[in-house]
This record gives C-alpha cells, sequence and structure tokens, in this order.
C-alpha cells in the first residue's frame, strides 16, 4: 500500500476509472450481442434496431475514450455488413 498521499489518491482515481470503462466495455459487448443474436434468428427490423443502438453505444465509447476511434469504426462496420447481408 502507498504512503504517499498523492499516490493513494492515485490509487483511488484509477480504481474508478477503471470501474467506469469496465462498465462501458459490458455495455458495448452486451450490444454487439444484442445485433449478433438478432442476426441468428434472421429478424431483419430487429437487427436493424439492434445496429442503430449498438452504434450509438460504440460511438459513446469511443467518444469516453475507452475504444480507440479504428476499433470502434471496425465494430461499427463490421455490424453493419452482417446486417446488410441478411436475406
Amino acid at each position: 500500500m502507498a504512503n504517499i498521499k498523492s499516490a493513494k489518491k492515485r490509487i483511488l482515481v484509477s480504481r474508478k476509472k477503471t470501474a467506469r470503462n469496465t462498465h462501458i466495455k459490458t455495455g458495448v459487448k452486451t450490444a454487439i450481442k444484442k445485433v449478433r443474436t438478432a442476426i441468428e434468428s434472421g429478424n431483419k427490423e430487429e437487427a436493424a434496431a439492434a445496429l442503430l443502438h449498438a452504434t450509438s453505444v460504440i460511438d459513446k465509447a469511443h467518444t469516453k475514450g475507452v475504444l480507440k476511434k479504428n476499433n470502434a469504426s471496425r465494430k461499427v462496420s463490421r455490424l453493419a455488413q452482417a446486417v446488410n447481408a441478411m436475406e
């Protein structure tokens, strides 16, 4: 355990940030999973709605600095391709 006051503060701050980032990443994974399940079930309307929500969640994660720009755009692109490929 740290003895210096600033080091103690850094520990607290990093714990808060880690918890926040984990929460956001979990939300992204859940949104992606919902799109994938909608695609597997074959429901295009549900998949499109889930894609819209997932895009919003992924973009927010990028804005908050949890995901990098290319990572976020790659996730959105692959989901959109999968939804558009549905019959």
